[in-house]
């Protein structure tokens, strides 16, 4: 628990530090929502692992802690530090076409909750993670006060609509901002929408935990509608997993994981009924801070996914995850006594390396007419 409030202190004191400089853009804006921030601040201090996070790092990402569609890079923990991108072609050029896995958190939507987030699905695929930032602004004020942060999935069409009160305000011009009307789609949706339909991009992997799910679901739908083509070669090549919430995907994804902690009744009331959890984990709450008790463990579940349930990647990326495990796995070249039992480790690891080594998934046929945003009938998975 003492990392988790030094992460927050740390995130907390380097971000009054830059209060003057953004003042300066839109003072009326900054002042009214940086006390609403700080709290969400500390929100995702405490339903996300943010001990994995460096306070290098914590303090870079301080000055864009509600910048709506910003984008990140969050490579696994120890090889290197998390990039901060404001638009789609920043992100290309500085190395996140080598990422195979989209994340997008939900809470109080702050960037150091989902760079922890992150963090933790980077660790699991052994890769780096794009994950884009929900932010908070004034359309999310006004839809907390109609009770949006309980039922955050029956008021999903509310909050892009009043996006435009953001954009009158000076909010700032990061993810993909000219891609589409605000009285449509939120800016972090369109900019997961945007990035999912980038030719230059291929994820293998999406993952959303609580209102992240809502994201990816809303920019799934709306690229389906769009572009079939696309959202029919993602279907083939992608595993979705949801964490916290069950939200219904387009019928056309079929190897989508719903997860829910056992004591999960938050997650619970947000979640669409007719969609039954594929896995609850056991003791578990909503958060995923690992200092507290009750967590629900990202990092390994997915890795028990991922090995239960292989995905598609490319061969750069097998080879360097077979070599990785086999040094983990190797055992020692000096003569020894029998080595002792090392639990459901050495088992979950051989797991892994055979489901990054796996062939591709069966194709997944897209339907013949569109579906609604929020089909009330049973996912094809």
């Amino acid at each position: 628990m003492f990392q988790t409030a030094f992460t927050l202190s740390l995130t907390q004191f380097a971000r009054s530090l830059s209060l003057p400089e953004r003042l300066q853009r839109s003072p009326a804006r900054n002042l009214a929502l940086e006390g609403l921030r700080q709290r969400n601040l500390a929100l995702d201090a405490l339903f996300y692992d943010v001990t994995v996070i460096t306070p290098e790092e914590a303090f870079y990402i301080s000055d864009s802690l509600a910048a709506e569609g910003a984008i990140m890079i969050v490579p696994p923990s120890g090889l290197g530090a998390l990039t901060l991108c404001e638009t789609i072609d920043e992100f290309v050029l500085r190395g996140g076409a080598d990422a195979r896995a989209l994340a997008v958190a939900g809470i109080g939507g702050s960037a150091l909750g989902a760079a922890a987030f992150a963090r933790n699905v980077a660790d699991a695929v052994d890769g780096p993670v794009a994950v884009v930032v929900s932010g908070y602004g004034i359309a999310d004020v006004i839809t907390e006060a109609l009770g949006g942060l309980f039922f955050f999935g029956h008021l999903r069409g509310l909050r892009p609509f009043l996006e435009s009160l953001d954009d009158l305000a000076g909010r700032p011009k990061v993810g993909a901002q000219g891609d589409a009307t605000t009285a449509r789609t939120s800016l972090d949706t369109r900019t997961v929408q945007a990035l999912l339909a980038d030719p230059r991009l291929s994820f293998r992997l999406l993952a959303g935990h609580s209102k992240g799910n809502l994201v990816l679901s809303a920019a799934l739908h709306d690229l389906w509608k769009q572009d079939e083509g696309r959202v029919a070669k993602l279907a083939r090549n992608t595993k979705i997993v949801t964490i916290g919430t069950r939200i219904a995907m387009p019928p056309v994804f079929t190897d989508v994981v719903d997860v829910m902690g056992e004591w999960d009744w938050f997650g619970e009331i947000n979640s669409r009924s007719f969609i039954h959890a594929d896995q609850r984990v056991a003791h578990a709450w909503h958060h995923t801070n690992t200092d507290l008790g009750g967590h629900l463990p990202v990092t390994i579940t997915l890795m028990e996914i991922l090995a239960a349930s292989p995905i598609i990647d490319d061969a750069k990326t097998k080879e360097h995850q077979a070599a990785k495990l086999n040094v983990v796995a190797e055992p020692p070249t000096t003569p020894a006594s029998p080595p002792v039992p090392a639990g459901g480790n050495t088992a979950t690891i051989e797991k892994v390396k055979k489901a990054f080594s796996a062939g591709p998934m069966p194709g997944a046929q897209p339907s013949a007419s569109g579906q609604p945003d929020d089909p009330q009938s049973p996912k094809p998975h």
